[in-house]
């Protein structure tokens, strides 16, 4: 716990690595794929199934825990290996302590190097991590030594007090720290821009709609303000910046210095670009409505959110550069380590942006601070966040996510889920019961909802149209007839080509989840 608790201070005061996560991190990026894939998918069906919470923001809180006990883990293993030691070879425990935490150190520093983290540039970082460990393993010896030769050896060693008083010096020294840490909790960099949570979204403005612009421009206001209300307890069209979903391969946030991060645009190009946030800024914008969807997202799960995305067509940027004749992908980083790539005729389409605000302020750290990417019909998964390079190039390879076992392209699944049936608000006079909720098929759109009541028909509900953009969710609403008793109620959705969705039950992995969402209710 201390040792973790230092961890601790030295990030959130001077945005030191916290080694605990870090480890993690890398640990998640060397396994086998079908590992990682394979937990990633029972942790979100676990969440869902025991409904223990919003499934974004309770798989990153299982994270971090998993990587913290991971961590305490290591430090017991190390600590009952250094008893036995103590307990055959006193005169050796020193050196087997400091052996291995020196290889807990060269194991901590090798994590941050491959995580991007330079020493050349900090190297007071490595001094620290190596100081901390080697401290620990000096702690461990003394408390084994304490343990096995309570007296002859132990007295020499600790200044002859007892094992009970230096647990409680060294406990209390640790939860000490502990709280410490948690008193002082802040952003993870302080060097990072302030950013502020903005609009709260749900609630849709005129400024908002305005401000949208180009080929999925939302409709005028005052058309959208006559559309029928949504039936009580759907979610709202637009998603608060604080509830959007946030799913990544980081256990803690990555952030960006905003005075020295800079977007590089390289390889087959005539004019090479290094751009300042401010530079993108002063490039024509565009504003669109956009629905974003996670592949792990469940039938019927919280990994979708929708939200007014700013930022500059990504044909405007690559314009600037110039391309090269035989140019045909695009290779995107991002300084988390994660990559994907997309080809010529998707970065030219007049929708794909590069991406700064978000709901009216700049993006959220925990969104992609300062840029990010959005291309149209493809789940999260293929456009990151915390981007900073982008390679022009002849040839790819796959994706960060396509080589551990996930789609290649991952088109998003017509999806449509039901999120309330309101007994409370029955229609006294229709003896009606209003059911509600979305449907969503990326940028083909929705042509149709139908709902089914226990085993009787399908029937048409009734669409909110206009959506907000053409890629975005849109919220339907069906009066079902009031029957006292126990009912089920099945959604299914056609997209806006013609097709009905998938109505078979397949997972997440590795095309998005499929099938039929239903909802129970007593009336």
């Amino acid at each position: 716990m201390g040792l973790i608790g230092l961890f601790s201070l030295g990030n959130l005061l001077i945005g030191l690595p916290f080694v605990p996560f870090d480890v993690f991190d890398w640990l998640a990026r060397i396994l086998p794929g079908p590992v990682i894939t394979t937990a990633i998918d029972l942790m979100v069906r676990v969440i869902d199934g025991l409904r223990l919470g919003p499934t974004a923001s309770t798989a990153k809180l299982a994270e971090q825990g998993i990587a913290i006990f991971q961590f305490i883990l290591l430090g017991l293993v190390c600590g009952l290996v250094v008893a036995a030691v103590a307990a055959r070879w006193p005169q050796r425990t020193l050196t087997a302590s400091l052996i291995l935490a020196s290889l807990a150190a060269l194991v901590a520093l090798l994590a941050e190097v491959q995580l991007g983290y330079s020493f050349a540039q900090e190297p007071a970082t490595a001094v620290w991590i190596v100081l901390l460990l080697l401290t620990w393993g000096w702690l461990i010896a003394v408390w084994a030594l304490l343990d096995a030769v309570p007296r002859a050896v132990g007295g020499a060693v600790a200044g002859g007090i007892s094992r009970r008083e230096f647990l409680l010096w060294v406990g209390g020294g640790s939860l000490a720290l502990a709280l410490a840490a948690f008193w002082l909790s802040r952003p993870r960099n302080p060097r990072a821009l302030p950013v502020t949570a903005g609009p709260a979204g749900g609630n849709l403005s005129p400024t908002a709609v305005a401000e949208t612009s180009g080929p999925a421009a939302s409709p005028p206001y005052n058309t959208l303000a006559k559309r029928f209300q949504p039936a009580p307890g759907t979610r709202a069209e637009v998603t608060p910046n604080g509830q959007f979903y946030r799913i990544d391969i980081n256990a803690d946030i990555p952030t960006a210095d905003a005075q020295t991060w800079r977007f590089k645009v390289d390889g087959l190009v005539d004019h090479p670009l290094e751009l300042s946030i401010e530079d993108l800024r002063r490039f024509p914008s565009r504003a669109q409505m956009i629905t974003l969807e996670c592949i792990s997202n469940q039938v019927g799960g919280d990994l979708i959110s929708t939200a007014l995305w700013k930022g500059v067509p990504l044909k405007t940027v690559l314009a600037e550069a110039g391309l090269k004749p035989e140019a045909k992908y695009i290779n995107i980083t991002s300084f988390d380590g994660f990559y994907e790539h997309l080809g010529l005729d998707e970065a030219m389409d007049e929708r794909t942006l590069l991406v700064y605000d978000m709901n009216g302020s700049p993006l959220a750290a925990e969104h992609g601070f300062p840029l990010r990417i959005y291309i149209p019909n493809h789940y999260g998964m293929k456009q990151p966040k915390w981007i900073e390079h982008l390679e022009i190039s002849d040839k790819t390879t796959l994706g960060y996510w396509v080589i551990r076992g996930w789609s290649a392209t991952a088109v998003v699944q017509t999806t449509s889920v039901i999120d309330s049936v309101a007994i409370n608000q029955r229609d006294e006079q229709q003896q009606t019961v209003p059911v509600g909720g979305i449907a969503f098929a990326g940028a083909r759109g929705i042509s149709r909802v139908e709902v089914q009541m226990d085993d009787g028909p399908w029937m048409e509900a009734g669409l909110r149209n206009p959506p907000l953009s053409k890629l975005t969710w849109v919220q339907w609403r069906y009066d079902a007839p009031y029957q006292k008793g126990h009912h089920v109620f099945k959604v299914r959705a056609t997209d806006g080509e013609g097709k009905l969705q998938d109505s078979a039950d397949h997972l997440t992995l590795p095309d998005g989840a499929t099938g039929i969402f239903s909802f129970e209710a007593d009336f």
